[in-house]
């Protein structure tokens, strides 16, 4: 199989179920359309990583992602920046925000794509621990300036939907999807 994806946490997730593929980054471009609806957006990227992949000829099946975080309908990309970091954990203090992956799954000519949403329960911050959380770094390449399986788990109340969604891949959307193109992961 191949993994349309440069995210190392999609890799991690794929290792950890014990799958054998390989990654192909496809370059495509992850811009939103102006208006567009963050699901359909992270759905469509998804897909277009994946009909790239796809398109090179390895005749493998191929697995692509889109993740987008969510917060009173603006979409918290990665910040890039340390008071980027600031102002995104601001607005996500004390709120519930929603993960939104889109998933695309080809093989032998067949596509199926879905949407995973995940609602994200975060614990009230104080500016001290926004600055402490900022200086590890790990925000600055994590859509929504946090990473649900490193230090951002200490700030997360609550999860309602899927674990892996909020790492950037939900793993039971996965396994339907590649099912419905003809791929087993397990014997």
């Amino acid at each position: 199989m191949i993994l349309a994806s440069a995210s190392p946490r999609r890799a991690r997730i794929l290792r950890d179920l014990g799958l054998s593929f390989e990654v192909v980054v496809s370059g495509v471009d992850e811009t939103m359309a102006p208006h567009e609806d963050p699901a359909a957006a992270a759905a469509r990227i998804a897909c277009d990583k994946a009909r790239f992949v796809a398109g090179q000829g390895a005749g493998r099946p191929v697995l692509a992602a889109d993740t987008m975080v969510v917060c009173d309908g603006r979409v918290l990309g990665k910040p890039g920046t340390p008071e980027a970091s600031v102002a995104m954990l601001r607005l996500l203090s004390g709120r519930t925000h929603d993960v939104v992956t889109g998933v695309c799954a080809i093989a032998g000519g067949v596509e199926r794509s879905g949407v995973e949403r995940t609602a994200v329960t975060f614990a009230v911050l104080d500016e001290a621990e926004i600055a402490w959380y900022v200086a590890t770094g790990e925000t600055l390449d994590k859509a929504g300036a946090y990473h649900v399986d490193g230090r951002g788990a200490l700030f997360i109340r609550s999860i309602e939907g899927s674990p892996s969604n909020v790492a950037g891949l939900p793993v039971t959307l996965v396994r339907r999807l590649l099912r419905e193109v003809g791929v087993r992961l397990f014997p």
